[in-house]
């Protein structure tokens, strides 16, 4: 069964206990809300309005930037004690668009559209530092914290959702594609470098100082970019292709560099090395899809073989590196000769990794970009058509 047993779903409200609002928000409601439109039973679709309505007071803060953490029986919200001064997190915060949009349009209760929309109206009337958008922002004062900029980890997803909610809204939401396309502009100007042999990376912004280092996690951006560039602005198609193409090129070296042929949690350009590890605490590789996610927009894009014979180099790797008694492990050092496993399988191995290799192999018109957007755990939401009996008619 495809689907979450029907007795699974009554757990969520019972809980005192503090989850994530961001985590249970992209697997959860994503995940209940997927299963509603992929199935067309209603116990999904009560329970992704339900959970969500668990997640409304999270957004009670003095700017309505949500609490990363919150209590589900108490309602009570509070940050994560390491974020800046009390700061809550661009992916986090920024990530809740794509499900909030379709929570209103499936309970009718305007409130989860009109809680993410103020998110926007607060980072609006903020300056951004160089056009970028830090990682930390203060939910009491609406002032950003450290100037820490990423493209990776605490900011990815943020710009992921800008465009998908552009996407998902039939290209009706001019102002998530504006500001997309804005912070791309500003991510190339002032993140996005070419190390000496010419691969091309994001670093990340340290209050305006590059640390030359790229995350698995910030992988995902060739897929984005690809994803992107068509609507791109002026003629600047053809140069997102290429610049989501060198990404794609980069974040494969960072796997072929390896003695696993799977890819690092983080690799450097810096003091000779070239999308290497150089940190015993970034040589683990924990299943993570990014690399595959881009492999198949790439492919879905271009349909160059490469895309494919780099999926299918992954698969071998996944398969006798990672294959265990149990189902899939992580490991600890991909530059090992032999896998040290960590024994775990992280839920995301199976919501996407597998996933994007499964739909890189398969035909385009299976979930077809036209009809359907991935949340960031790949749960794919269908986009909103622009309903023609809306527009009034102009001779009334």
């Amino acid at each position: 069964n495809l689907f979450l047993p029907s007795h699974f779903l009554s757990l969520f409200p019972l809980q005192n206990a503090e989850v994530s609002v961001f985590e249970v928000n992209i697997r959860f409601v994503g995940g209940l809300l997927s299963a509603y439109y992929l199935s067309g039973k209603e116990v999904y679709r009560r329970k992704a309005v339900e959970l969500g309505e668990k997640l409304l007071p999270a957004f009670k803060t003095p700017t309505g930037i949500p609490w990363a953490l919150l209590n589900l029986k108490s309602g009570i919200g509070r940050n994560w004690p390491w974020a800046s001064g009390g700061s809550s997190i661009l992916a986090e915060y920024g990530t809740l668009h794509l499900e909030f949009m379709h929570l209103s349009k499936l309970s009718g209760n305007p409130d989860f559209e009109q809680k993410v929309m103020n998110i926007r109206k607060v980072l609006n009337r903020l300056d951004k530092p160089q056009g970028l958008y830090p990682n930390y922002l203060n939910p009491n004062s609406g002032q950003w914290g450290q100037h820490h900029v990423s493209v990776g980890g605490l900011g990815d997803s943020f710009y992921e959702y800008l465009l998908k909610a552009w996407l998902m809204s039939d290209k009706a939401d001019e102002e998530g594609k504006k500001m997309y396309y804005d912070a791309l502009q500003a991510i190339e100007t002032n993140l996005m470098r070419k190390s000496t042999s010419g691969l091309t990376y994001i670093a990340e912004w340290k209050g305006g100082l590059l640390e030359h280092k790229m995350g698995h996690l910030t992988c995902f951006a060739g897929g984005m970019i690809a994803l992107g560039a068509d609507g791109a602005p002026g003629d600047k198609t053809g140069h997102q292709m290429e610049q989501a193409a060198e990404i794609a090129r980069t974040c494969h070296e960072s796997y072929a560099r390896t003695a696993l042929k799977l890819g690092p949690e983080a690799f450097r350009f810096d003091g000779g090395v070239e999308a290497i590890a150089t940190r015993q605490n970034e040589k683990y590789f924990i299943l993570r899809p990014e690399v595959i996610e881009t492999y198949m927009y790439m492919w879905r894009f271009t349909h160059d073989p490469k895309y494919r014979e780099w999926g299918w180099e992954a698969v071998q790797a996944l398969e006798q590196h990672c294959r265990v008694e149990g189902g899939y492990s992580g490991v600890r050092d991909v530059y090992a000769s032999a896998p040290n496993h960590d024994d775990v399988q992280q839920s995301f191995y199976l919501a996407e990794t597998l996933k994007y290799l499964y739909l890189l192999f398969s035909d385009d018109d299976h979930l077809p970009f036209d009809h359907w957007v991935f949340n960031t755990e790949a749960h794919p939401l269908p986009v909103l058509k622009k309903d023609k009996t809306d527009i009034p008619n102009e001779v009334e």
